[in-house]
């Protein structure tokens, strides 16, 4: 069984029409926040939303559709992202941890007729929607069996592809998890995409959203 930091090639080989749609995950509580109440997805950079600015590099990208999934402070998060062509899934589950928005976003892809999700985080300000694309680009040059992963300075980070063969055992995630034992459970290749410090750099604490050029909204 391949470890998911072991690297895999994609092949050479004939464009793919494989449909990749994009989970943004926005339903977190912004925890570690602290205790202002303050939205880290709210937060503005150059004076936009950091939920919506996410979103925009999704729909930017080559993905066939995006939809985010919402939860805590979910009217404020749809008001940020008015006006966008995105698909919004509410996660009534989400004060349960991030697993359960994994799952809905992926239940619904999979009602999509998805071949694979790209699961990105909307806390991530330096991702471009070229670094998406690189990403993409790397899964529709296989035959649709592996998993995707976005490397930053040699480390593994984020966002990352799953194929559609996880579907089934990704949307019984529960609680605070990822989808990283479901994919060591696999035996997939894991495709390493290197894209820079945008795929570790998230915002997670009103001093990382600073220093990475946010203002704080309460």
């Amino acid at each position: 069984m391949p470890d998911p930091g072991d690297s895999a090639q994609p092949p050479k080989g004939r464009p793919s029409a494989l449909r990749v749609l994009v989970v943004l995950l926005a339903a977190g509580r912004s925890s570690r926040m602290g205790k202002t109440g303050t939205s880290k997805l709210l937060a503005e950079f150059d004076g936009i939303a950091l939920v919506r600015h996410s979103a925009q590099v999704a729909l930017g990208s080559t993905a066939d559709d995006v939809i985010v999934v919402t939860g805590h402070r979910r009217l404020e998060i749809e008001a940020a992202l008015d006006g966008l062509g995105v698909e919004r899934v509410e996660n009534s589950l989400y004060e349960s941890g991030m697993g359960t928005s994994i799952a809905a976003g992926v239940s619904r892809c999979l009602a999509r007729g998805a071949d694979a999700v790209l699961v990105m985080l909307a806390d991530m300000p330096r991702l471009t929607s070229g670094d998406l694309n690189q990403l993409i680009a790397a899964f529709r040059s296989t035959e649709g069996d592996v998993v995707v992963r976005a490397f930053g300075n040699g480390k593994p980070g984020n966002p990352v592809i799953l194929p559609k063969s996880l579907f089934e055992a990704i949307t019984q995630l529960e609680g605070d998890v990822g989808a990283r034992r479901v994919i060591e459970a696999s035996g997939l290749p894991v495709v390493q995409v290197e894209i820079g410090r945008a795929a570790i750099l998230d915002v997670d604490t009103p001093e990382a959203v600073r220093a990475a050029g946010g203002a704080l909204k309460t």
